[in-house]
């Protein structure tokens, strides 16, 4: 049985997971050397509990107090209650959802252990806007992607902004990180996959003529917004790709750009 704490003072130690959420640099050195990630809404707390990822403590206003009771019940973490003003004075935002929760991280997979049986992967590199990546995962969950493999620049798929804009979907896609970039490609290539570099290069032939879905295992690489892939990652790839454009338009959003090439990846539909 969880143990609920009434608290009522900002700089009580037991707050410490979550104070100063919205100093991106703070979280992104902190979070990841004490193994802690935030899990925000209710939604996005029970979806990190069913993937197995052990709570550390919860963050709650009264109302969601007696809103997620069965969690409390389920959890042998301690449950700290606060009002909503000085949930914004810890955290440094409002809490409109008036639940948190400190989760405990996993160790990462080995990429090798993803590629034996991924057959549809998507490779994002210094793809650093957590919008983006949180936006890519719930494309990946949603349409059929099997894993997701970052190069070591990537941002955080477990920052509260990722976690929030996948809705959880980062807890149901594996991902792994390459040790190496681009030499990690070589692995990638090496379990079968054929690599397609999605870029609205003038070189890149249509995405459908690849007729990716026919192919038994393809890993489609994904550049950061504005940049897109380096001529390096593309160098190592099989195949340069791009979605057919019209009225003008030369390229889209990476987050969309991504829904887009991950449904003709999974079911063969025309990408344009």
């Amino acid at each position: 049985m969880a143990e609920i704490i009434t608290l009522d003072d900002p700089d009580d130690p037991r707050l410490a997971d979550y104070t100063g959420l919205t100093d991106v640099e703070l979280r992104r050195r902190r979070e990841p050397a004490e193994g802690l990630f935030i899990a925000e809404g209710e939604k996005v707390i029970r979806r990190a509990s069913d993937a197995g990822y052990r709570m550390r403590s919860m963050l709650l206003t009264p109302k969601w107090a007696d809103a997620m009771r069965d969690v409390i019940d389920a959890a042998e973490a301690p449950v700290h209650v606060v009002e909503p003003a000085l949930a914004e004075r810890v955290t440094g935002y409002h809490v409109h959802r008036g639940a948190l929760a400190s989760m405990q991280r996993k160790p990462l997979p080995d990429p090798a252990d993803l590629l034996r049986t991924a057959r549809r992967v998507a490779v994002m590199e210094a793809v650093n806007d957590h919008t983006n990546i949180g936006a890519i995962f719930r494309s990946a969950a949603a349409l059929g992607m099997d894993a997701v493999l970052l190069s070591p620049d990537c941002a955080d798929p477990l920052y509260r902004r990722s976690v929030k804009v996948s809705m959880g979907a980062v807890f149901s896609v594996p991902y792994a990180r390459l040790g190496a970039w681009p030499q990690g490609l070589g692995a990638v290539r090496d379990a079968g996959c054929r690599l397609l570099a999605l870029t609205p290069d003038e070189r890149a032939v249509p995405l459908d003529e690849i007729a990716p879905h026919r192919l038994d295992k393809v890993a489609l690489m994904l550049g950061a917004e504005g940049d897109g892939l380096s001529s390096r990652a593309m160098a190592a790839a099989d195949d340069l790709v791009r979605i057919p454009m019209a009225h003008g338009v030369d390229s889209l959003n990476v987050g969309a750009a991504a829904a887009v090439a991950f449904y003709a990846v999974a079911t063969g539909r025309p990408a344009g």
